[in-house]
């Protein structure tokens, strides 16, 4: 097993230190075509663990294991700035310590025994929710890469533009030719990918989200 091989592919982290239980979770989730990387215990998932920005995918944990339980775990990864989803497994006497994992960002948590139907249907949407927070996360870094492409009168006259202000306005705020804002503003448009002063506005709002 190469954690750091294809580590951009979605997956579910299973840890579960019984044996037969962790062969017969990959085996199941395999046949559903998820991507699966098993471990037998906590340790061995931190210390092969890649870093945060390349997680992709929820990580699937049995509550009660030796030497750290799924809860220290979940702990640990979140000291780690991990924030891909996770899912516990619990018995019945565990519910309340699951409850309290829910508190702290917890996912979800199944109840055994569970139907595989329910373990999958969970994990799938696990797995969809890592992905839209990745896209949003790209998305971001777009954003950020593009205003900082821009120069300082650019970004003078972006946000004049995105305030809704005219050329003539931006002109006389600034002290350069109107002409010259047209210039920056043409410019400002097509580093940032807009068409519009509304888009410009729109832009600067998600990026201060």
């Amino acid at each position: 097993m190469n954690p750091d091989a294809d580590a951009l592919a979605p997956r579910v982290y299973l840890v579960d230190d019984e044996q037969a239980v962790r062969e017969a979770l990959e085996f199941l989730l395999h046949s559903r075509g998820l991507v699966v990387q098993a471990y037998a215990n906590a340790p061995e998932l931190l210390e092969s663990l890649a870093p945060p920005e390349r997680l992709r995918g929820c990580f699937l944990l049995d509550v009660r294991m030796e030497p750290m339980s799924g809860l220290a775990l979940h702990s640990e990864l979140l000291l780690r700035g991990v924030r891909n989803p996770v899912l516990l497994m619990t018995g019945h006497g565990d519910i309340p310590m699951a409850v309290e994992a829910l508190k702290k960002g917890a996912f979800d948590f199944l109840e055994k025994p569970y139907s595989d139907n329910t373990l999958v249907d969970r994990l799938e949407q696990a797995l969809a929710v890592d992905a839209a927070m990745h896209d949003r996360q790209a998305s971001g870094a777009e954003r950020r890469a593009r205003l900082a492409s821009l120069t300082e009168r650019e970004q003078e006259v972006m946000r004049c533009v995105a305030q809704g202000k005219l050329n003539k306005v931006i002109a006389d705020e600034l002290g350069i030719a109107v002409r010259t804002v047209e210039v920056h503003r043409a410019r400002v448009f097509s580093k940032l990918g807009v068409r519009s002063a509304p888009e410009v506005a729109t832009l600067l709002a998600q990026t201060a989200q």
